[in-house]
């Protein structure tokens, strides 16, 4: 379980591949990794990893084809910087909000531009019979996103797009102020939102409501 609240950035030292899947040797802050364990899990852009070496600082993960294919793992390349987040414990604060480290689909960053101290980031979303998953059923106005493991409120929506505000402190703490248009961000439903609405969508089917 993690919280949405990212605890910083880390730099891809190497991509090895085996088979269809990679192995990710990552280098984090220094200390940030004191105490980790073998078999532990950590988010890396909101994906939820196992690890399998640990060298002081550097911790490896490997990574299978389905997850390289679905999220921004798999266009990791060495020197690219990721947000991260070690696993939540019990008694932890939730800051942010609940999140799984199982991402649904990525979205694609449309637009970036700033209003006062605001930075505000747009992203396209697939929507129609090509999406590969319709995700944006579940996205609304005001409502949590997890993207790039970040827990993000989101801020104003269009039938194709969503966007967010970051504060200052945001953009210190991850990669969102690198990010540049064309680029792939893993996109994570809040879990309450989706079975809501999974839920209300199944109960009207059975009456006979038809959908949009």
């Amino acid at each position: 379980m993690f919280t949405g609240i990212v605890q910083g950035m880390a730099q891809v030292s190497s991509c090895q591949t085996f088979g269809c899947n990679k192995r990710l040797k990552i280098q984090f802050p220094e200390s940030s990794m004191q105490g980790q364990q073998f078999g532990a899990s950590v988010a890396i852009n909101g994906v939820c990893l196992t690890v399998v070496e640990i060298d002081q600082d550097q911790v490896s993960f490997d990574v299978i084809d389905t997850t390289l294919a679905l999220t921004n793992i798999g266009l990791l390349e060495p020197g690219a910087r990721v947000n991260f987040e070690r696993a939540a414990r019990m008694g932890d604060e939730i800051g942010g909000h609940v999140m799984s480290g199982h991402i649904m689909t990525n979205v694609e960053v449309r637009e970036i531009y700033r209003k006062g101290e605001s930075f505000h980031i747009r992203f396209s979303v697939d929507t129609g019979v090509d999406a590969k998953v319709d995700a944006r059923r579940y996205l609304f106005d005001k409502g949590f996103v997890g993207l790039n493991g970040a827990s993000l409120t989101i801020s104003d929506i269009g039938d194709d797009w969503i966007e967010v505000s970051l504060i200052p402190e945001t953009l210190k703490m991850t990669t969102f102020g690198q990010l540049e248009i064309g680029d792939k961000v893993n996109l994570e439903i809040d879990s309450h939102t989706q079975a809501t609405v999974d839920t209300v969508e199944r109960v009207l089917k059975e009456r006979g409501v038809v959908l949009p």
